[in-house]
């Protein structure tokens, strides 16, 4: 099957803060060594690619004393040019808010606000197609769902995440077109877990060592599937169903719970795809 890419539009922050001081994830553990300097080559080389592949890279200057700044994602959603901002569930990260409300009201985005239930953005917000996918279980509070539902004007459907491994819904799946995702089963309740089997029958599921590698923490054109080279399960998977994965090093920021899709904030400008 021939996969078209997207051109798409992303916002990142440099990790020139980035440490772990602090541990809300199982995956943090401050008592081992970090180094920003290769963080930061790490996701420059990111950065360039995503540029090489034709997409558009805008940056938000990052912020002494917020060390998960670099994690884009759990930012806010952006669809169809509307904005809701992310309100963190732990008070290391709640400070970001304010320098994401900040960035897009002073960048021509005019429907902006922080939510009002605990959100962590794209962190739990997947659009695909249609639908947005919403996660829930560890961070954002399911009664967001409604509210996010009732902003975007997109049906939102609920997903429950229960291993504290897989605390964000993007680390657990990522939406590969408006129609195709590959997730991991294991990461999910089972109502969720028949859920997604009857939404995507045709699903790529990942094992539980491409699971481990972060391969879910992906970023997709529709053609391009930018992922964790260690996933190699995910990455010949995604071969065979006419994908053209690229694998990259973003070991620095596995430390934190972060990969790719973390690091990677999409500035949708058109809608969700209108159901029906």
């Amino acid at each position: 099957m021939r996969r078209t890419a997207t051109r798409r539009h992303y916002l990142m922050v440099r990790p020139t803060y980035f440490d772990v001081e602090y541990s809300i994830n199982p995956w943090m553990d401050p008592r081992k060594p970090t180094f920003t300097e290769v963080a930061v080559a790490q996701w420059e080389w990111l950065r360039d690619l995503y540029l090489d592949l034709g997409h558009r890279v805008e940056q938000l200057e990052p912020r002494p004393g917020l060390p998960d700044m670099v994690f884009a994602a759990n930012g806010a959603t952006v669809v169809n040019g509307q904005v809701l901002v992310a309100r963190f569930r732990h008070t290391y990260r709640c400070p970001e808010s304010a320098a994401y409300l900040r960035w897009f009201r002073e960048n021509g985005y005019h429907d902006v606000r922080q939510a009002q239930w605990i959100n962590e953005g794209e962190g739990d917000y997947l659009v695909a197609g249609s639908r947005i996918l919403a996660g829930s279980g560890f961070r954002t509070n399911a009664v967001s769902h409604t509210e996010t539902q009732e902003f975007f004007g997109v049906p939102v459907v609920g997903l429950t995440l229960v291993d504290p491994c897989y605390y964000h819904l993007d680390t657990a799946l990522a939406v590969l077109d408006d129609d195709t995702v590959m997730y991991y089963p294991r990461a999910f309740c089972a109502d969720s877990r028949r859920l997604l089997e009857e939404l995507y029958p045709d699903a790529i599921t990942a094992s539980d060592g491409d699971a481990a590698a972060f391969g879910l923490n992906a970023v997709s054109d529709g053609q391009h599937v930018v992922l964790p080279q260690a996933a190699t399960g995910l990455i010949a998977q995604l071969r065979e169903h006419g994908f053209e994965p690229i694998g990259v090093d973003l070991s620095e920021l596995l430390k934190a719970g972060g990969s790719v899709k973390c690091a990677t904030l999409e500035l949708r400008a058109g809608s969700a795809r209108s159901a029906g």
